[in-house]
């Protein structure tokens, strides 16, 4: 991978991907903010992920857009990569199809390219409530509706991994260390994850010396429906983490994929659970206590999955072992 900086305007393409129809007038917004940046983009990508209906409508109603389809098996990890295949500039930016950049949200990430040795760039997101934040909900969670979380650095400064909604990498990254993984990632609603945590690892486990940059003030907005704020969401949610992790750690090695995991959990979720806990009792607030008990019961789910996960890999390892 090249170790000088890139030109003073590197070229940045944003790949947008989508599977369904339902969302349509949140893909119109996600396009059109990004064609109408302060800092333009080279090009917008639309990939549309197995649904003829949705690509025809998108010939049609999103111009100006680079339109193609996942020419790799469904989910988001082969739309990603299907846009890659197309893209031209020099940095890659992917965003949702249900969020949008701020006005300057390309122009802060192409800014930290500007050290030679940062080879990806995430931002902000900041979650836009159907109904409001319900107050249940722990700030420390935010990653179960995909945006930034409590905890996460408040100014410009090295992560192990980027978060899928607000992401950028060199173009290099992808023709190295290849695209994302088909085995971890979102297939439509099932609420998986962690494909570009296990291709930030990979990244770096080939590039130690090299820098993944968070810069809060690359903001993007995420749309976070009803559904979505409800208990039963969460704790799917948390569990499918948990799952999501357990196939990160085979990939990657345990190590490398819950270092970060385990210094959160120590750092700032147990302080988080007993400052909640003595809100409750001092001010009588109820849903500090509701916050309380959330958090334990994510940390709980996500623990569960991944148990679950782990068991669920070794064994079928020994099974195949057993009929070789």
């Amino acid at each position: 991978m090249q170790t000088e900086p890139l030109s003073p305007s590197p070229t940045i393409s944003v790949v947008i991907c989508a599977y369904t129809e339902a969302r349509w007038d949140d893909l119109v917004a996600a396009v059109v903010a990004s064609q109408t940046q302060h800092r333009p983009a080279h090009e917008v990508i639309v990939v549309i992920d197995h649904n003829p209906a949705l690509l025809g409508r998108a010939a049609h109603g999103l111009p100006g857009v680079v339109l193609t389809e996942n020419i790799e098996q469904r989910g988001l990890s082969g739309a990603r990569n299907s846009g890659l295949r197309v893209a031209t500039g020099e940095v890659v930016a992917f965003i949702d199809d249900d969020a949008y950049g701020e006005p300057d949200w390309l122009e802060s990430l192409v800014a930290g390219y500007a050290d030679p040795s940062v080879m990806a760039v995430g931002g902000t997101i900041d979650p836009l409530w159907e109904r409001g934040r319900p107050a249940w909900f722990p700030r420390e969670f935010d990653w179960v509706v995909g945006c930034t979380y409590r905890g996460m650095p408040e100014g410009r400064a090295p992560v192990r991994n980027v978060i899928g909604c607000n992401m950028s990498f060199r173009k290099e990254v992808f023709d190295e260390v290849g695209g994302f993984a088909h085995s971890v990632g979102r297939l439509g609603s099932r609420p998986l994850g962690g494909e570009e945590t296990e291709l930030c690892i990979r990244a770096r486990q080939r590039w130690p010396d090299r820098t993944i940059l968070f810069e809060p003030r690359s903001v993007v907005r995420h749309r976070v429906p009803a559904a979505r704020g409800t208990l039963s969401y969460y704790r799917s949610r948390c569990y499918a983490e948990g799952l999501s992790k357990a196939m990160v750690a085979r990939l990657v090695g345990g190590g490398d994929a819950l270092s970060t995991e385990r210094s959160y959990a120590l750092r700032v979720l147990g302080a988080r659970v007993l400052r909640e806990l003595g809100g409750a009792v001092w001010r009588r607030e109820a849903a500090a206590f509701q916050r309380a008990a959330a958090i334990i019961l994510g940390l709980g789910m996500t623990t569960a999955g991944f148990v679950v996960g782990t068991v669920s890999i070794r064994g079928r390892r020994v099974a195949l072992a057993e009929e070789r």
